[in-house]
């Protein structure tokens, strides 16, 4: 028999009362053995004058509006006591821990650079060795075994990373000495060879020696070059002011492979004629479509061109050789520069030893560096190599692996100097 509440208003007396469900009382022991977070609308006092309706008691009952008693006898209405503003309801026991959806996983994740990071989902594989036992290993077991290249490798790959350096703008290279026969020519050769074999921009030579420069026979060979038209760097200056474009200017060069040249005069009646004003027009048109110049200067430091040479030079070679004459030379050739208002020029060279007529061994070769490391920014040695001594045609291919260390790292102490 469900339990039936009896009305808590004498004035109620008469209105049938409200059951009690099963259900309600069920809810009500509930909430009477459990403490309540919030204060229940339920249990909030009722004056006795006020007639409100009792609401069910449950965890989700809402309180029931207050209904205005009877009018007084003396006919004004008695205000109903003001209710208490409903409560938050108490929170319903969770049985279950709600999990979180896909959605929230997702967007609460860090979002991962991609621009600044593009590798960041894949694995940095190393290098492929090259030569010697790892990379006859990297070979034999298909690449499943790759221990990465050797200290000698990475010094070569460093060494290509710095020729390879993206430029700003042109750069020229003087590159001269005192005593001729001591390796000028053919070290302008291999070095820009070795320039173009690294940059991705073509660089140029040019030959600017007055005594009738082989430069362009030295990077082609004697008989290639009288095969081809001999456009010489006089032809150049006399039609230079309708030179507008790469391709007009490439009929006044050669090209040996990736390395373009302009042939050196070879009239001895005007090959002393090229001035610094000369030198200087031809090197305004250069730069606006080479980023590395290399200039071969000739013998001596006072020929005509010599000063607009010097002006627009960003650094300087000097070529030497193991002889005590050779070393005095180089030497005299900085003090002259530094005396001369090129003091910058002459701190920052790079002397370069060739030892083409491999000395005896009575020549102490370490005291001749030792003497001229001191007053330059770097010495370079390049061994004896009959491809170089020989004075004919310099190829790559066929020089000692020494010899083209050596100019990769005289290429790259010239890239280092362009600031």
């Amino acid at each position: 028999m469900p339990d039936v509440t009896p009305p808590s208003n004498p004035n109620d007396a008469g209105k049938p009362a409200m059951r009690r469900s099963s259900w309600a009382e069920a809810a009500a022991a509930a909430d009477a053995t459990k403490p309540s977070r919030a204060p229940s609308a339920a249990a909030a006092p009722v004056s006795p004058s006020s007639s409100a309706t009792t609401a069910p008691a449950g965890p989700a009952a809402a309180p029931i509006a207050a209904v205005p008693s009877a009018a007084s006898s003396s006919g004004e209405v008695a205000a109903e006591a003001a209710v208490p503003p409903p409560a938050a309801p108490a929170e319903t026991p969770s049985f279950r821990r709600s999990r979180p959806t896909m959605a929230d996983t997702i967007a609460e994740a860090p979002m991962p650079d991609f621009i600044s990071s593009p590798g960041l989902f894949v694995k940095e594989q190393k290098p492929r060795p090259v030569g010697g036992f790892r990379g006859a290993l990297y070979n034999l077991t298909g690449g499943a075994w790759n221990l990465g290249p050797g200290p000698k490798q990475r010094q070569e790959d460093e060494l290509a990373r710095r020729i390879s350096r993206q430029l700003q703008g042109s750069y020229n290279t003087a590159i001269l000495s005192l005593k001729g026969g001591i390796g000028k020519t053919s070290t302008t050769v291999g070095v820009g060879l070795t320039l173009a074999e690294y940059r991705g921009d073509a660089p140029c030579a040019i030959d600017a020696n007055p005594d009738s420069g082989d430069l362009v026979e030295r990077a082609l060979g004697e008989g290639i070059y009288q095969q081809s038209t001999p456009r010489t760097i006089s032809d150049l200056l006399e039609n230079i002011d309708s030179i507008d474009s790469l391709t007009s200017l490439s009929r006044y060069m050669h090209h040996a492979g990736r390395l373009h040249l302009i042939a050196g005069e070879q009239d001895p009646e005007v090959s002393d004629s090229l001035t610094a004003e000369e030198y200087r027009r031809i090197r305004r048109l250069i730069s606006s479509y080479y980023s590395v110049v290399l200039t071969d200067c000739g013998t001596g430091v006072t020929h005509n061109a010599m000063s607009g040479i010097l002006q627009s030079a960003d650094n300087l070679v000097i070529a030497a050789g193991y002889a005590v004459s050779g070393a005095k030379r180089a030497r005299s050739t900085l003090h002259w520069l530094a005396g001369h208002g090129y003091e910058d020029l002459a701190r920052n060279a790079i002397v370069v030893i060739t030892d083409k007529d491999e000395v005896s061994s009575r020549v102490d070769k370490d005291a001749i560096e030792e003497h001229l490391a001191g007053i330059c920014r770097e010495l370079i040695a390049v061994p004896h190599d009959r491809g170089v001594a020989d004075g004919d045609l310099v190829t790559l291919d066929v020089l000692k692996p020494e010899t083209r260390r050596a100019y990769k790292e005289i290429a790259a102490a010239i890239v280092d100097g362009y600031r």
